[in-house]
């Protein structure tokens, strides 16, 4: 028989949220017609806006005549939403990225797991602990991450991003080559200010470390002294990626766009040891294993840069928001300690009197009839906490906000 790639063989058999909704459905089979506010897996319920699907429509009437048909587009995306992307969330903000550093992509997740491809295999990982799953998950698949012994991979380094330290991650003590900042972060919802954000930076630089730097979530941000960009500080362009989705801002989950910034300036180190350009390889990468985004999404990408096209999305962004404020004062009632919700969609609940995060799920499933995210499945550090997210109804979020106050889980 053929052989496979035993690094898959060493992951674990489920997908967190392949588990949740395992659980979930079984809880159904078991309570027929019993209503489920679902509060775990962070996808979007607001529709997309409605300048963004206009030029959707427009961009299908244009593959309607030959005249404005489009057929295989540029890998790295149309320059008429990478112009936009360099104008509207980087200048903006009064950073310089150049259209060359941008890549079009179906999305952050896709990005994030095939940035590995132009990395060495040998290259040290850092992650923060709790951490997004595919920044691990991915590594471990690429060889990297070493054996597992139930809890950690051998060979990443984690940081742990507990209340005892405010969530705010230590620096790293084994001279990682990667280093995976999430920010705001899923799914904690915090924060770095300013201040810490170029400390991480400056770290980076002295030890010639690559930050990977996920801001999906910028678009929430409400305080001023949070950064929406690692460009932002000082000398990030020399030591660090950048990647964004339209998926949490603009509705985009179900479309699938997003982009990665790549700088010209940054660069690695081949087997010769002569410096290398990581946007010349990662375009390589691109032009060898991806077709590009779809025109039509791409337009509908566009539209969202648009006077109409910002405040609608800027609306939705507010609504899901005003969830996060309400499940905030909602679990404080209940008796929990609570964190993010603030500047991030996502709250982040100490358990109650020792309870591990997946007997926490099923107690607010079947006492409640509200499920959320065990935080052990984000990493060692999550254990004990778990995760609720904003992108809910109004409606069912003061729903789920009641019933948890009614149960007092405490």
């Amino acid at each position: 028989m053929i052989k496979v790639n035993d690094n898959f063989c060493r992951l674990s058999a489920n997908y967190l949220f392949s588990e949740v909704a395992r659980r979930i459905d079984e809880f159904r089979r078991q309570n027929p017609g019993t209503e489920i506010i679902r509060m775990d897996i962070g996808d979007v319920t607001s529709p997309v806006c409605s300048a963004a699907v206009r030029a959707m429509r427009q961009a299908a009437d244009d593959q309607s005549r030959t005249d404005t048909f489009h057929g295989y587009g540029p890998e790295q995306g149309y320059e008429f939403l990478r112009a936009k992307i360099a104008e509207y969330d980087y200048k903006v903000r009064g950073v310089d990225i150049a259209v060359d550093d941008i890549f079009i992509s179906d999305g952050a997740k896709s990005d994030i797991g095939n940035i590995g491809d132009i990395l060495s295999c040998g290259c040290k990982i850092a992650v923060t602990d709790p951490v997004y799953p595919v920044y691990v998950d991915t590594n471990v698949m690429a060889g990297r991450a070493g054996r597992y012994d139930g809890k950690r991979w051998s060979n990443i380094e984690y940081l742990p991003c507990t209340a005892e330290n405010g969530f705010i991650p230590p620096m790293p003590s084994g001279n990682p080559d990667v280093i995976y900042l999430c920010y705001p972060n899923n799914p904690t919802g915090t924060v770095l200010n300013r201040e810490i954000l170029a400390q991480w930076v400056d770290h980076a630089r002295h030890h010639n470390a690559l930050i990977l730097f996920d801001s999906a979530y910028e678009a929430y941000i409400r305080h001023d002294d949070i950064p929406h960009s690692i460009y932002e500080i000082p000398g990030a362009k020399d030591v660090a990626i950048e990647f964004r989705s339209y998926s949490k801002t603009a509705g985009f989950t179900g479309l699938r766009c997003g982009y990665t910034v790549v700088p010209r300036q940054l660069h690695g180190v081949g087997d010769d040891g002569h410096a290398v350009s990581l946007n010349a390889l990662w375009k390589r990468r691109q032009c060898t294993k991806f077709n590009g985004a779809s025109y039509i999404v791409q337009r509908a990408a566009e539209a969202l840069y648009t006077v109409e096209g910002r405040r609608e999305i800027n609306e939705t962004i507010d609504c899901y928001m005003r969830n996060a404020a309400v499940l905030l004062d909602g679990v404080r009632a209940a008796g929990l300690d609570v964190y993010g919700g603030e500047d991030a969609p996502y709250i982040w609940i100490k358990t109650p009197d020792g309870i591990s995060s997946w007997e926490f799920f099923d107690i607010l499933l079947k006492e409640c009839n509200v499920t959320g995210t065990p935080g052990s499945g984000f990493g060692p550090a999550g254990e004990g906490y778990f995760r609720l997210t904003a992108f809910g109804r109004y409606e069912d979020t003061i729903k789920a906000v009641e019933r948890l106050k009614r149960f007092n889980v405490k």
